[in-house]
């Protein structure tokens, strides 16, 4: 597997003269292509082809203009996805599974297009950090079992299934990377500000969960790191080095914008308040542990804390 000097430095493996240029480059296959896709394809530049899967024909001008190749398909009409095989060196692939259901039938999709006639040498799948569900406040390593409790991340760990048999059975590098909380000042509804102008409580301290958190540009980087570096089959918790709980996690943010501190709740007050969506995070407490991501994948964060990522201040 070509090495990586860095996350920006792409060695590239061809035989000059065997293929015409456009395709001795690595060709990237981006599944998945929003803000996060976007921001992988600006990592990578045009020192890889890039490509696309979009359902969207109104984006493809978008695309084309940032240098991507837009492909049409969708994921949730398999007989769309044909041209995508063969086509791509490396896929990274941050499309969501649908909203119901505990499987996720659109990673089976793309998986069987990939390996009809696929030249693909690696391919990384950003999965949640939900698939460990509540683990009390512990440190999670990649080692602990799945314990999901909902339904959401039920469809992330049959995903993770699928991918896992893939590389085994199409000798492809693939890999997990289990993602908290993806935030970013200039990221659409990338930060707390919403929420605190919404008044929206939290839960008192003896009622409070840790939550994690990854800048959207350091989840990019990762993803990079792990196409070029990552062990096959390996799982990566991809996490800054915070500690916090998610009520001063809140009140951070709430000090950094100039903004009233949200009001904190007991438990049984917040689920007769709260939405369930928020109520299900509100449910799991854990600390991931970062190590691999360091060791293996040699990841240097840009923003190792929330603070310095709410404030755009790299480390």
């Amino acid at each position: 597997m070509p090495a990586l000097r860095s996350p920006h430095a792409l060695l590239y493996a061809t035989r000059p003269g065997a293929l015409p240029a456009r395709f001795r480059r690595e060709r990237v296959l981006l599944i998945g292509c929003g803000d996060v896709g976007l921001r992988v394809a600006r990592e990578l530049g045009p020192r890889v082809r890039l490509l696309a899967l979009t359902s969207q024909t109104a984006r493809m001008a978008e695309l084309r203009a940032l240098g991507i190749t837009p492909l049409v398909g969708n994921l949730d009409k398999p007989a769309s996805l044909k041209r995508l095989s063969g086509l791509a060196t490396r896929v990274v692939h941050m499309a969501p599974p649908p909203d119901s259901g505990n499987q996720d039938p659109r990673t089976r999709a793309l998986l069987q297009v990939l390996r009809q006639r696929s030249p693909v040498q690696s391919l990384v799948y950003g999965s949640t950090s939900g698939v460990y569900g509540d683990c009390q406040g512990e440190v999670v390593t990649e080692q602990r079992a799945l314990n999901a409790a909902t339904a959401r991340a039920q469809r992330r760990i049959d995903a993770e299934r699928r991918i896992r048999h893939f590389g085994r059975a199409a000798a492809v590098s693939v890999n997990i990377l289990r993602i908290p909380g993806i935030y970013a000042p200039n990221r659409v509804g990338g930060t707390p500000r919403e929420r605190l102008q919404k008044g929206t409580p939290v839960l008192q301290a003896s009622d409070d969960v840790f939550t994690n958190h990854i800048h959207a540009d350091d989840l990019a980087r990762a993803s990079i790191a792990a196409l070029w570096r990552g062990r096959p089959g390996r799982v990566y918790n991809v996490n800054d080095d915070s500690c916090l709980k998610m009520g001063d996690y809140f009140d951070l943010a709430a000090d950094l914008y100039g903004l009233p501190r949200p009001q904190r709740v007991p438990r049984a007050t917040a689920n007769a308040q709260l939405p369930l969506m928020l109520l299900s995070f509100m449910g799991e407490s854990r600390r991931m542990d970062n190590t691999r991501l360091k060791t293996e994948l040699r990841v240097a964060l840009r923003y190792a804390s929330v603070e310095q990522g709410l404030k755009g201040v790299k480390g």
